[in-house]
């Protein structure tokens, strides 16, 4: 028994020492929780040959949250080789994610405007009508794709709602938004550099056209986001390539996490059906459900930071100038923080997970998110509490952005 455990040891330390985030074991994007334990526990600062550091502990990724001084956000020196002078460049180092003040203050301030409890509270009866249209068109086809059907739909829908994008216009939006986040992918291909530069170019020049008509007749700034960022806020506006790429970080932002929330969750839940059957049991479990689902199987894997002081973790010095990614899929694993961080666990409490980020940066669309998968998933089982996969389910094939592409199932 000693030996089986120490030969496990021993290969858990090969795995962290030969883990290269642009050259990926095969098997990862599948199951990347033994890699990220390995880092957790034999390699929590990785060094890689480019000269990236990658931090997977809880404490050190909530340090680093907190800390805006130490850690910077902008991305200008760091997407320049990777991207090079491209709409995609101008995108992801002009969008709220990726800046730090006044940038980012000035937008998330005006962002958040639009986002209060009170406005929230206002989408929600639009929601739930929302959720309930799309479960009557999937009882009526019984077989369905819940990504596709379901998933991926309630974000477009709510997030078209909130800018006030017609809806017939709104058929391009989901497809542009995977091709510019799926560039932030550490390896690209020609053809996904040349999809995401294209998209971001359609994507701006779609948004240009609803900005100019908000501008000749705005809509109520209490619940129109675009209203809101064209207006600024206390005499601190955008200008225009601020404005049209933060509305293209939003739009995508709050799809990618609502769809993968979503999605994830249910599809754990059938592979944990003693969770599936106490949630149905106890639906007042729901919201803490959702923030487990977010946890266990975290819609963004991978955040990022440029060191710009020097800093010290575990004994090792990251000098400034250090590009930092910050694995959030295994800090939402760390024992250390988390008892038995693999099982999943509708009630779990407390459950300080860092699936939205934190500090200054905490996602600010943390709440809407929660609601959309709250009503979401909540009014799915009540409706099909008998759902099942009837073929395999097929992952994005992403590594910064955890989700499914696919997942065929029998509703009714």
């Amino acid at each position: 028994m000693a030996q089986m455990a120490e030969n496990a040891a021993r290969d858990s330390a090969a795995m962290a020492e030969s883990f290269e985030l642009t050259r990926l074991p095969a098997g990862f994007v599948d199951d990347p929780f033994p890699w990220y334990h390995a880092l957790l526990e034999h390699a929590p600062v990785k060094r890689f040959g480019d000269g990236s550091v990658m931090l997977s502990r809880h404490e050190d990724l909530d340090r680093i949250y907190r800390d805006t001084k130490t850690f910077s956000s902008d991305k200008k020196k760091e997407f320049l080789p990777k991207f090079g002078d491209t709409p995609l460049y101008e995108h992801h180092t002009t969008s709220l994610v990726f800046n730090d003040p006044p940038l980012h203050t000035r937008v998330r301030k005006i962002m958040m405007g639009a986002l209060t409890p009170r406005a929230l509270a206002a989408l929600e009866p639009g929601l739930v009508a929302l959720v309930d249209s799309l479960l009557d068109r999937m009882e009526d086809k019984g077989e369905v794709d819940l990504i596709e059907d379901f998933a991926a739909a309630i974000p477009v829908e709510v997030i078209g709602n909130m800018f006030a994008i017609p809806h017939e216009e709104r058929g391009p939006l989901r497809d542009w938004s995977l091709a510019i986040l799926g560039a932030l992918e550490p390896v690209l291909s020609e053809e996904q550099h040349r999809r995401g530069n294209t998209s971001v170019t359609e994507f701006k020049a779609f948004l240009k056209g609803i900005a100019d008509g908000r501008r000749r007749r705005p809509g109520d700034p209490a619940t129109d986001v675009l209203t809101r960022l064209i207006n600024g806020n206390e005499g601190e506006g955008l200008s225009e390539v601020e404005l049209l790429q933060n509305c293209i970080f939003i739009l995508n932002a709050g799809h990618e996490t609502t769809t993968n929330l979503i999605g994830n969750g249910l599809n754990a839940l059938l592979d944990w059906p003693e969770e599936k059957r106490r949630l149905e049991a106890e639906p007042e479990l729901i919201s803490s459900a959702v923030d487990e689902f977010l946890r266990f199987q975290s819609p963004n894997q991978l955040g990022n930071r440029m060191a710009v002081e020097p800093v010290q973790f575990h004994g090792q010095m990251i000098e400034p100038g250090t590009p930092i990614h910050l694995c959030i899929g295994a800090a939402n694993r760390d024992p250390r923080q988390f008892d038995n961080p693999d099982r999943l666990d509708i009630g779990r409490k407390p459950n300080k997970h860092l699936a939205f980020a934190g500090g200054p940066h905490l996602c600010a669309g943390f709440s809407l998110a929660r609601m959309e998968g709250r009503i979401g998933i909540s009014r799915f089982l009540e409706r099909f509490p008998n759902y099942r996969l009837t073929g395999a389910p097929k992952r994005t094939g992403r590594v910064r952005f955890r989700g499914f592409a696919h997942l065929p199932a029998q509703v009714a």
